[in-house]
């Protein structure tokens, strides 16, 4: 019996074609092989060896806004204009490496200019042989997905602040009403718990929202240093002083002055704040005469400022005077709620800032993640996040990528709870464990609690650490 297909048969033909060969299939064949693609809701197309679209559903006509007769033939580059053709093009890359790609979130901009949030999944055709012949690409439209993700976010965000905890967002709800006015605000919380993000939120909600917002930390400088960096000091005024020195409150003239940390501001420095605060006037250092002071004032401390007054250690009148509105910011720990959403807003960051293409933890990363406590709070997840991005090498962050310094801290969290013993903040075993782990470098321990070392200090003279 004589083969049948022969040498120029249409089945052969097909086989050497990656069994995909439209221009040679019959009418009927081609027909139900259209009807099948344009059934299919994801955008798909095929492209030859030289890049050039062979075939292309419905789904991808909507998407691009260009029908199926103008863009078959054309380079796909030119249809889909999507943000990585030229620099990491999926069905390029599947061609090359020979391996699929899959679920890539990239941006395809439509004929009207719209740019569509797609994934994308790609892979290689080959022939009879096993020889590459051109690829296949899917694309999902996004577009919903991100609308409400969208629309979550900014159910939960105020400015660059973002929770979903109900104490948050009661904050959030009055932040326009303490905005308007011109009092002086009180900002407490623990280290890292974004005090400085709600002093830029009532700034830019504020009839000063124009003006400068001029941030300094009360306790990053020495007393003599401070004074001048506050108030300013003329030509002369100490030695080496050459020339005319504007100070912080100069600078924020017609803005808001943030002072951080203000439970460290010397009590010499307390009476002169005081003094502008009463007087909205202050004399910079070597001036003749005092300067008038146009600015609104916030302040922030993660120290109990109450305690500190009955101490000796803070003045009663300035703590009146500065405590007109207080807002006490929950830690962390006190919102683990938040934990998930701040991952997602910080790896969209870092995948970014270090282009790559992570698309999130595995639940027994995240689990670890939502036990932690974070002494830190949210500068130590944000930390967090960055270590795991950078040491990533797979689509979706692991247990693996995590820093040591953090799996030794959430072990001793792990165990703290098992065995029913609790303390504020940070324990006196979490300390221990990472003073063995890093030989007693404050440094190195200090940078793993997500704290600085004077934090450190304070817990190991409080927790009677030697």
């Amino acid at each position: 019996m004589s083969d049948k297909r022969g040498p120029n048969s249409t089945e052969e033909k097909n086989e050497k074609l990656g069994g995909f060969a439209p221009d040679i299939m019959s009418d009927k064949e081609l027909q139900t092989i259209n009807t099948i693609l344009d059934s299919v809701a994801d955008a798909i197309f095929t492209v030859d060896e030289d890049m050039k679209i062979t075939t292309y559903n419905k789904a991808a006509e909507s998407i691009t806004g260009i029908p199926a007769e103008e863009a078959i033939g054309r380079p796909c580059h030119e249809v889909f204009r999507a943000d990585v053709c030229f620099t990491a093009c999926p069905v390029k890359e599947a061609i090359e490496t020979g391996m699929p790609v899959t679920d890539r979130e990239v941006h395809v901009t439509g004929k009207n200019g719209r740019h569509v949030p797609v994934s994308i999944s790609a892979n290689v055709l080959r022939d009879a042989n096993g020889r590459p012949v051109g690829g296949v690409e899917t694309m999902r439209d996004q577009s919903l997905i991100h609308v409400l993700q969208q629309e979550i976010e900014n159910k939960f965000t105020f400015g660059d602040l973002l929770s979903r905890n109900k104490i948050m967002n009661k904050l959030f709800a009055i932040i326009p009403d303490i905005a308007a006015s011109e009092a002086t605000v009180l900002i407490k919380g623990d280290s890292g718990t974004g005090k400085e993000l709600f002093a830029k939120a009532i700034h830019e909600n504020s009839p000063r929202k124009d003006g400068p917002l001029v941030i300094i930390n009360c306790g990053a400088l020495p007393e003599p240093l401070l004074e001048a960096e506050i108030f300013g000091a003329r030509r002369g005024a100490y030695t080496g002083s050459i020339e005319n020195r504007p100070g912080r409150l100069e600078m924020a003239k017609g803005g808001t002055l943030f002072l951080d940390e203000l439970g460290d501001l010397p009590l010499p420095l307390q009476v002169k704040l005081l003094r502008v605060l009463e007087n909205h006037e202050y004399q910079p250092l070597g001036a003749p005469s005092p300067e008038k002071a146009d600015v609104r004032f916030i302040a922030a401390t993660h120290r109990n400022l109450e305690q500190m007054v009955d101490r000796g250690e803070f003045r009663r009148d300035l703590f009146f005077r500065i405590n007109v509105v207080s807002l006490t910011i929950p830690s962390l720990k006190e919102r683990p709620e938040d934990i998930p959403l701040l991952v997602d807003k910080f790896l969209k960051r870092f995948n970014s800032i270090y282009h790559k293409n992570i698309k999130g933890f595995s639940p027994e990363a995240m689990q670890l993640m939502l036990e932690h406590d974070y002494p830190g709070n949210v500068r130590e997840l944000l930390n967090l996040v960055e270590q795991t991005v950078i040491l990533c090498k797979q689509r979706e962050i692991t247990v693996e990528c995590f820093p040591e310094s953090f799996l030794v801290t959430t072990n001793a969290v792990r165990r703290r709870k098992r065995t029913g013993a609790s303390s504020p903040h940070l324990s006196k075993e979490v300390i221990i464990d990472a003073l063995e782990k890093f030989h007693g470098n404050k440094g190195k321990v200090s940078k793993a609690l997500g704290i600085d070392r004077t934090t450190l200090w304070r817990w190991m003279k409080r927790l009677d650490i030697q």
